[in-house]
Formats: C-alpha cells, structure tokens, sequence
C-alpha cells in the first residue's frame, strides 16, 4: 500500500564518520538533496556524540524533518578503532514519520549485520553497493509501503514494511469475511507469522473466519487474532456475510459504477472467483 502524500519520504541519506575528514556525506538518493552547507549545519544530529548512539534521533531543522539510528561497531580493525555511520530518512518538516520510525532502527541493524558478516560499509567495492539498495528502498516504501531488497550475495535480503499508526481494530465476528485491500503480490507473506501463512490462501471474500477457521486447521482464537493483525496494518477489511434471507439494496454511489470503468474493472476482479476469467 502506497504510503500517503504526507508520509513520503523525500530522500535516503548515508553518512559517514571519515578518520581524517570528519563527518560527510557519502551516498544520498536522491542525488545533492542535502547540500554540504546544510549538512555541516545539522551533521550533529546525524553523527553523534557516543551518548546518542544506538538511539532513534529526529531534528526537525531549516524545513527539513531528518530520521536516523546513529551506529558505531567499535573494533580494532578500523580506524580509530571504530566504524561510525547512519542512514537516515529525510522528510518534510510536516510529514507525519512516526511509521518509519521502526522501519529506520531495523535498516541499521541490517547495516550492522551487514558489516559484520561481509564488510559491507567498511570495503570501499562493496560500499559502492549502496546507491542501489537506498533507490530501491526509497522507491518501494513510497510506492508500496515496503519493500525485499536483496544485498550482494543474493543471499541476505532486506524486508522493511511501514507501520501506520491506527486505533484499535474492530472485534473479529465468527460471520465475519475478510478480504484484501491491497493487491497480493504487494507485501510479502513470508513477513508474516507462521499461523498468517497458513491462513492467507483461504482469504477470498468469500470464505467467513469460522469456514477459514475449519478449512486452514486452525483454532479460531488463532485466525481472529491472525485477522486483528492484518486488519491493524490495512491490509484487509472485513465484510458480513452474504445470506439469502437477507435483503440488499444499493445507494446512489451505484452511479460511480456506471461512469468510472477503472471501478467496473476492479469490481469484476472483486466479483468472480479465484481461477476463473472474467
């Protein structure tokens, strides 16, 4: 799910602390969006003292509202026996980026993998890599709300997802049908927890959480707290269900249908069964 126009993130900012030129910025996507002069302003916000390290840090600063996990990975091997850097979301000074705030502290803890594991940031060859993984990750959140960006080898992969701040969801109904809000191919399945997995395949507009509940094998206090979950990120929403002692009636919103063909394509896509052809 696209994240909203006031929740976009402007830019990906990648610094360094350089053992003899100081802090810097190394990498930003896109290219020149923070100037060396506004950096220099605002770099102690971004590289920190050792107290603010590990730390989730926001400067809201010359319009500028810039997000960020400071890191040092203390070791003999480096310079100064340290490696210190952050990779910080830059949004406007507005932007409501509480569902980044996650997001920015799980993307340096994947750094600190990286590093340790392969030396990622620490080898000037394989640090080169990272322009591409920043464009990616900035170009899926703001599109879809997340993103797998796989890194190097081809073997470790980034998997982030933006978590919008809600209320509490509805209480989950046996009767109750839920069904997707966004397209399947548009988050990952293998984010989700074991018993979601499990259950995701009989998700279809039709099936009510009792029939998913009997059909899945699984208990039904685990499918409506799997359905709770998935309502709490907007993935799905729930509906009644449909009987035929009931009695349905259209409102004037039925006019939409007749004029927009967008909504008449997305409503046959609803409409038909899985496997079948509209």
């Amino acid at each position: 799910m696209a994240a909203p126009v006031e929740s976009k993130i402007d830019c990906i900012l990648f610094s360094e602390f350089h053992p003899t030129a100081g802090p810097k910025i190394t990498y930003q996507v896109p290219e020149d969006y923070i100037s060396k002069e506004l950096f220099d302003a605002i770099h102690i916000y971004i590289i920190t003292k050792p107290q603010l390290q590990g730390r989730l840090i926001m400067a809201n600063v010359f319009g500028k509202k810039i997000m960020g996990c400071p890191v040092c990975i203390d070791h003999p091997k480096y310079a100064r026996n340290a490696l210190i850097f952050n990779i910080c979301f830059v949004f406007a000074s507005t932007a409501n980026s509480r569902p980044y705030e996650k997001i920015v502290r799980k993307l340096s803890t994947y750094l600190i993998s990286l590093e340790k594991d392969s030396g990622l940031i620490s080898n000037e060859d394989s640090k080169t890599k990272l322009p591409k993984i920043m464009s990616q990750i900035l170009t899926d959140l703001n599109e879809k709300g997340s993103c797998a960006v796989q890194v190097a080898d081809e073997v470790t992969t980034i998997y982030l997802k933006t978590v919008q701040v809600t209320s509490t969801p509805t209480e989950v109904h046996l009767h109750d049908v839920p069904i997707f809000t966004v397209k399947k191919d548009s988050f990952f399945p293998q984010q989700w927890d074991l018993t979601t997995q499990q259950i995701l395949p009989y998700i279809d507009g039709i099936r009510h959480i009792s029939r998913i509940a009997a059909e899945a094998d699984v208990a039904i206090s685990l499918v409506k707290s799997c359905t709770e979950n998935m309502l709490y990120y907007g993935v799905i929403t729930l509906l009644p269900i449909f009987q035929y002692s009931n009695v349905y009636t259209v409102t004037a919103k039925i006019n939409h249908l007749a004029e927009d063909v967008t909504l008449q394509n997305e409503c046959i896509k609803y409409a038909i069964k899985a496997g079948m052809q509209a």
